[in-house]
């Protein structure tokens, strides 16, 4: 008897978005409570990793969040990445907002286990849940540093150009016109761009690039006992940067992509010797 088909539907994709991003942020902000707070607490301070380890878990949580999620939605995992492919790829604009609100309800339930789950080391490493430990959540400017000299618009600047970055770089390894990775490897070639932007873009604003990552689990840690979540270490509103850097940066990322590399791309003939030949899926198309 064969087995029929099942179609999705919004709701599936919702639920990936939603599970996709809970699974990015178990691990992301997993690796920070561990190096930042479980770190304090060793000795010598900073026995259990540091920027490196991670970039590299954050990098492999999107490849795990993408795996989980790419087959019912595209696993987008981030509101600047829906958007830009709304503005530039034909993506629904209907979907937007709920893959959005899908996204930081995944990031915030995630955060909440993450909050629970290290709520003693939390709680021996900064008893008040200060500044201290709130980039365990969320992102500050200079990654909370009073001397780094960093505030709301560098923080901002910083958010705009990795989000450039990443949108450039997902636009083209996702496109079938240029060379994009075969054996379904495009997930974790994903992760490797984040892990990349981790350890080149991470001192400023600490790479957020993607609103739902940090507005999520900034209202989780409000709602939880860090009572000036909003407000970066000069005291100054700061929730905003995150989500809105992140959006203007996705979007100059798709116009630099669609004129500077997507309208010089041949089309789906054959190729010219020499040239990489278009996949079997873009000749299909």
């Amino acid at each position: 008897m064969a087995t029929r088909a099942r179609g999705s539907g919004l709701l599936g994709e919702l639920s990936a978005e939603f599970v996709g991003t809970m699974i990015l942020i178990l691990i992301g902000v997993g690796v920070v409570a561990q190096v930042a707070a479980g770190g304090d607490l060793t000795d010598p301070k900073g026995g259990l990793g540091g920027h490196d380890s991670i970039a590299w878990a954050w990098g492999l949580g999107v490849t795990l969040g993408v795996y989980v999620a790419a087959r019912l939605s595209g696993a987008h995992l981030n509101p600047a990445v829906t958007l830009t492919l709304a503005v530039f790829k034909g993506f629904s604009w209907k979907k937007v907002l709920p893959y959005s609100i899908a996204q930081t309800l995944g990031a915030f339930v995630a955060a909440l286990v993450v909050r629970w789950n290290y709520s003693e080391i939390l709680g021996h490493a900064d008893p008040g849940h200060t500044i201290k430990t709130q980039t365990v959540f969320s992102t500050l400017p200079g990654n909370g540093s009073l001397t780094a000299g960093v505030h709301e618009w560098g923080a901002f600047r910083d958010q705009v150009i990795g989000t450039a970055i990443l949108l450039i770089l997902i636009l083209a390894i996702t496109d079938v016109l240029n060379t994009a990775p075969g054996a379904n490897l495009g997930p974790f070639i994903v992760g490797l761009i984040v892990v990349a932007i981790g350890m080149a873009y991470g001192a400023n604003a600490g790479y957020a690039i993607n609103p739902a990552r940090d507005l999520g689990p900034r209202l989780a840690s409000y709602l939880t006992g860090y009572g000036s979540a909003w407000r970066d270490q000069w005291g100054n509103l700061y929730f905003w940067v995150p989500i809105v850097g992140p959006l203007v940066g996705g979007v100059i990322g798709g116009v630099l992509y669609k004129y500077l590399i997507s309208r010089f791309l041949p089309g789906a003939e054959p190729e010219p010797p020499g040239r990489v030949p278009a996949s079997e899926t873009a000749s299909e198309a």
